[in-house]
């Protein structure tokens, strides 16, 4: 089951917000460009000048490991990626000719979004992109003699629409793997997949390995083949260097335990073996002593369109000490919390073990975290390894203040909001409810709850992200509401979690819509999302006149009338979508996607386009990371390691493409 929290919309919408710890005379230019519908920012690395020497250098040769598995994710998302970006980067560095012309703009606007798309499609819509320039005028930036064997073959899937047009295409009634372009499956269909997967499931295993995490599938001459990823297998060149540096971060470990850790994950990528990735994940949700932090490895399957393999990502951090206050308060609470959740009792945990969390810097983001970044998450995934050693849930508070400190002054809020009296609510409490949000959905939400003896945790299917991000949503919801929060000292005012209601209906309802073409459906996990529990929630709530929408001066605005019976159909919903996952009521879960998540409503949709469009918002933004430079003594030891935040994006992205391609040299 996914649970990373890829909460952009939460925070793309927000305007003019508050924060009593941000510096109003900061000069620090956050923004780095603008293309398409995206916007690029950098992010600050607060305390890392703090660090010890050798913490120092434990981030540096993790932030190296880090970088080295980009390429992974690149043909992960499409077996042409890599050759095309070759391609374009080539053309881009080597065109001498006129750089002013309407065609090259357009040619240099394509590659930046293949660049933040991880490859030829969006990251979000996973729509391809469609170029605005055409064959021919690519034929004049790539010469014959420079164009690869199969350049004929390469503009075809550039330029067909047809052609790879979906990397994960959720359509109801499709083939998802047939259908998608995602480089997980060759020559299988759906059901040639799960029934692959199936016949290795063993449903009376109380520790289960989540099949498929780390493998493609290949049929060839009607066999089966599964390409395991692994120094040796599939992506070795790649993984070869993770290893290197993860070996030389160990040597600068700040305790036993995170020694361990790096040596378990070393052992997994070495053998490919899910059992020792299981040791792994246990190691590292046990250890909540290190200061620094990372992920590495093959983890979210939002990716697949059946949910099963894992994208590979990492992100690189070190614990903010004094924002984790908020966090470590939550899971030091967490049996309160889930002893009164609103769910059958059958359901809850009795026990809810080591649920920790804490609020991080992110030192470096790749892979599936790169460019476009959570603010959240909650791991490991797999359900038994939660309910037998808990989970560790994490808020990236830099990455929220930089998304913050980029969006005053938009005119979101003017445009969108009521009126006057909700604008001053959310510019006073949004910043700290969306933030605590996050905590409740991945400390608590994520960690909530349990299913029912024998039952699959991959019976939701297709669905599985879907309802695995309403159930923690929908727990923080209900929770941001509660007085616990103002006794805990978390809120100072009873009032606040309004911000957050009326921000999560007001975007769930109309605002990420700017995010989908006309006439088309939602498809992302999180989109869906937020999109069920705001239409259930308005539909629920009719009889009551709970939530409106209103039209003033020709334009719809959303008004909610009663906060507590909001907070009621949120706890009502929440018991629903917690029995369906306890139960692995595959039948009631789709129905709910189906019903609430998928349609648009046409009139509102060119409405908030319209609206939307007369703001200079992107409806996407991403992040440039910061370059760290090792500084090396008469001994060729690293002595210091310094940061940099003046890399702008075209530079970092030929960076990394010259120093970080182990699969393409």
């Amino acid at each position: 089951m996914t649970e990373l929290t890829k909460y952009l919309a939460a925070t793309f919408c927000v305007a003019s917000l508050s924060f009593n710890t941000m510096n109003a005379t900061d000069n620090f230019n956050y923004t780095v460009d603008n293309f398409a519908d995206i916007e690029v920012l950098r992010y600050k690395v607060p305390g890392f000048e703090d660090l010890s020497l050798n913490q120092k250098r434990l981030i540096y040769y993790l932030t190296e490991a880090a970088l080295n598995g980009r390429d992974i994710y690149w043909d992960q998302n499409g077996k042409y990626n890599l050759q095309l970006r070759g391609m374009l980067e080539d053309a881009y560095t080597s065109f001498s000719g006129d750089k002013n012309t309407p065609e090259y703009k357009a040619f240099e606007k394509y590659l930046k979004q293949v660049w933040f798309g991880n490859g030829i499609h969006h990251h979000y819509s996973t729509d391809k992109f469609i170029p605005e320039f055409t064959r021919e005028y690519l034929e004049i930036l790539i010469p014959a003699e420079k164009r690869p064997d199969n350049f004929n073959e390469l503009c075809e899937v550039i330029f067909n629409p047809k052609v790879m047009a979906k990397r994960v295409n959720q359509a109801a009634g499709d083939d998802l793997v047939a259908t998608s372009a995602v480089n997980f499956y060759e020559g299988l269909t759906q059901k040639e997949v799960e029934d692959f997967y199936a016949q290795r499931k063993d449903t009376t295993d109380l520790t289960p390995v989540s099949h498929g995490l780390n493998t493609r599938l290949v049929k060839r001459n009607g066999i089966i083949e599964e390409q395991v990823y692994k120094v040796g297998g599939l992506y070795s060149p790649a993984i070869e260097k993770i290893v290197a540096n993860l070996e030389k971060a160990s040597e600068y470990a700040e305790n036993d335990a995170q020694k361990k850790i790096i040596e378990a994950l070393i052992k997994y990528y070495r053998t490919g073996d899910l059992h020792d990735f299981d040791t792994y994940s246990i190691l590292w949700t046990d250890d909540t002593a290190s200061q620094v932090d990372f992920i590495n490895g093959f983890i979210e399957s939002y990716g697949d369109p059946l949910g099963m393999t894992g994208s590979w990502e990492s992100i690189v951090n070190f614990k903010n000490q004094e924002a984790s206050h908020r966090t470590e308060l939550l899971s030091d609470n967490a049996q309160w919390f889930e002893d009164r959740s609103p769910v059958d009792p059958r359901f809850r945990k009795p026990v809810v073990k080591g649920v920790s969390a804490k609020v991080i810097t992110a030192a470096i983001l790749a892979g599936d975290s790169y460019p476009s970044t959570p603010i959240g998450i909650n791991l490991p995934n797999a359900d038994w390894i939660r309910a037998a050693h808990g989970s560790k849930s994490v808020t990236i508070e830099n990455i929220t203040q930089a998304y913050d400190a980029a969006s005053h002054g938009n005119g979101f809020n003017e445009e969108f909001v009521i009126d006057e009296p909700t604008r001053k609510l959310l510019d006073d409490y949004l910043f700290i409810t969306d933030n605590l949000h996050t905590d409740l959905h991945e400390c608590l939400g994520h960690g909530s709850g349990r299913l029912l003896p024998g039952v699959d945790p991959d019976a939701m299917k297709a669905h599985g992200s879907t309802l695995e991000e309403t159930r923690a949503d929908l727990f923080a919801l209900y929770y941001l509401a509660d007085p616990k929060l103002i006794e805990l000292g978390l809120l100072d005012n009873p009032e606040a979690y309004k911000a957050e209601y009326y921000k999560y209906i007001l975007n769930g309802l109309m605002t990420q819509l700017v995010r989908i073409e006309p006439g088309k459906d939602i498809e992302e996990a999180h989109m869906r999302n937020r999109q069920l529990i705001a239409a259930w929630a308005f539909e629920h709530g009719k009889k009551d006149n709970v939530i409106e929408i209103v039209e003033v001066n020709g334009k719809h605005f959303i008004k909610i009338n009663d906060y507590e019976k909001l907070r009621g159909l949120f706890g009502e919903l929440l018991a629903e979508i917690q029995r369906i996952k306890s139960e692995g009521d595959y039948d009631a879960g789709a129905a709910l996607v189906e019903q609430y998540a998928v349609k648009v409503d046409p009139e509102i949709h060119k409405e908030v386009l319209d609206r939307y469009s007369r703001l200079t918002i992107a409806p996407y933004r991403g992040f440039v990371n910061p370059v760290y430079s090792p500084v090396y003594n008469e001994n060729g030891e690293i002595s210091n390691v310094t940061i940099s935040y003046t890399e702008d994006y075209p530079t970092q992205m030929l960076r990394y493409s010259r120093d970080y391609s182990p699969l393409t040299k």
